[in-house]
């Protein structure tokens, strides 16, 4: 990719941009949200067309009209949103758009026998077909989607926050997915904004910063600090601030609750000023367990106190009682991704705006105060990175001026910068005496920033520690019941 250019507008997403990529080279495209990351990939994979600039695929010029177009010439895109077809057979997705077909009618077998063949070249060879891509979790989704790629024999593979979603077991497959394709001489571009898995995994890489090329290297030539100052433009000295706190009255307690699926049991107490985390894998009841506080999910039995109400309750209820959620999953349901970022700032204190001038000023704060790139607070928040749509996320729950926040991956899919900032933030909170209770998989993120840290394991809360007497060790062989 050559001199690539991309403007929006007036917003200028890409200046110039270099990209080069050898067969059977993983090469980490690096940079915070909004760096033009997401908007280099869209070039490449013929979702929209650069302004100026060339590509060349094998020595060729490349130009392809459409997504279905670059697919067939060679280019493979996996989102971080997974872009399955839930209702459908594992088969089906794997081969959809590019069926077999004897006299305009599928040949399943065929389609079934490719299918295995792709996934064999992958190591995968327990998993039904046939069966609906909905029975499959998440890990495995992503192997599906990496089996489509094999299946077209693609040239290229593009993988967007890949381990974002995945416990380190299923990280280490992923791993391994990726170098068998390295050893087959497929090219792959890995976007990850955790840097020990670039040094890992990557040869080279490529930083961008603001739409423009900051920096190229062999990744085993420079340390993660340079990484994260190219990314960002300034040294991060400290990035999980932790300053003194004094926790207080006790304003959330939960005593033997049960969810109607998850959690079996759960006995946790929640003080002003503090930060508590939750830690343990995916499905191990950690975000059922925030949304039966919150409301979400239905409760079983147990108790639950908030404050000086006690009781279940929906969520419009919780928020009166000064609790806010953060959701893991902001594009189903933490944000409307079709409405403004001035509406999604402001959607659960509605009632207080008395006119457009007034959503707009406060929504303008927010979006100041955190650091929100956009162009007005009045374009769809669908139009942002994933990072600066979180960002706005979070900024509902400051703007409603809640008491307790309840975050589920509150970094999920965003850049070193942003984090540091979020972290900040987080730390600000229980200075000022707000109570915040964090899930997370990131164990470094709930080592720095939390004051105590309590392990799910098949639905079952652990008694919660202080952070100085337990590390990270000890909190994965929990988390996997040894």
């Amino acid at each position: 990719m050559k001199s690539i250019s991309k403007r929006f507008g007036a917003t200028i997403a890409l200046d110039n941009v270099e990209l080069n990529i050898e067969r059977g080279e993983v090469h980490a495209l690096v940079g915070e949200n909004g760096s033009g990351k997401s908007t280099l990939m869209r070039i490449l994979s013929g979702a929209i067309r650069a302004d100026s600039g060339s590509i060349t695929l094998n020595g060729q010029p490349y130009s392809p009209k459409n997504p279905m177009e670059a697919r067939k010439l060679g280019i493979a895109m996996i989102y971080q949103e997974l872009s399955l077809c839930p209702h459908l057979s594992t088969a089906e997705n794997v081969l959809l758009g590019m069926e077999f077909q004897n006299f305009g009618i599928i040949d399943r077998k065929e389609s079934r026998k490719r299918t295995q063949e792709a996934l064999k070249l992958l190591g995968i060879t327990d998993l039904d077909v046939d069966a609906p891509v909905s029975e499959l979790p998440i890990a495995t989704r992503q192997l599906v989607e990496i089996a489509r790629a094999v299946a077209l024999k693609s040239d290229v593979v593009v993988l967007d926050e890949p381990t974002s979603s995945l416990t380190q077991a299923d990280v280490e497959k992923l791993f391994g997915v990726v170098n068998t394709l390295r050893e087959k001489g497929t090219a792959v571009i890995y976007i990850s904004h955790f840097l020990d898995e670039i040094k890992r995994i990557c040869d080279h890489m490529t930083v961008l910063r603001d739409g423009v090329n900051v920096g190229a290297a062999k990744v085993s030539d420079v340390d993660t600090d340079t990484i994260v100052s190219m990314m960002v433009g300034r040294k991060i000295d400290t990035i999980y601030p932790r300053s003194v706190r004094t926790p207080t009255d006790v304003v959330v307690e939960i005593t033997g609750l049960h969810g109607m699926t998850k959690p079996e049991n759960a006995n946790l107490k929640l003080r002003k000023g503090e930060v508590v985390g939750i830690a343990g894998l995916n499905g191990s009841g950690r975000t059922e367990l925030v949304r039966c506080l919150f409301g979400l999910d239905a409760v079983k039995s147990g108790k639950i106190r908030v404050g000086k109400f006690e009781g279940f309750a929906k969520p419009a209820t919780r928020w009166s009682e000064g609790v806010g959620m953060l959701s893991e999953d902001r594009k189903l349901e933490g944000l409307a991704l079709t409405m403004t970022i001035a509406d999604n700032l402001t959607l659960t204190k509605l009632p207080s705006i008395v006119s457009n001038a007034k959503q707009l000023e406060d929504a303008e704060l927010w979006v100041k105060n955190l650091g929100v790139k956009c162009r007005t607070p009045l374009q769809p928040i669908g139009d942002l990175s994933g990072g600066n749509q979180q960002k706005v996320a979070i900024a509902r729950l400051l703007y409603h001026d809640v008491d307790v926040l309840l975050l589920d991956e509150p970094t999920r899919g965003i850049d070193v910068g942003s984090k540091e900032s979020i972290y900040q933030l987080i730390d600000q909170l229980a200075l000022q005496g707000k109570a915040i209770l964090m899930v997370s998989s990131y164990l470094p993120e709930l080592l720095g920033t939390c004051d105590r840290i309590a392990v799910m394991h098949k639905g079952i809360l652990g008694e919660t520690r202080a952070v100085a007497d337990t590390d990270a060790e000890q909190i994965i062989r929990e988390a996997a019941g040894a």
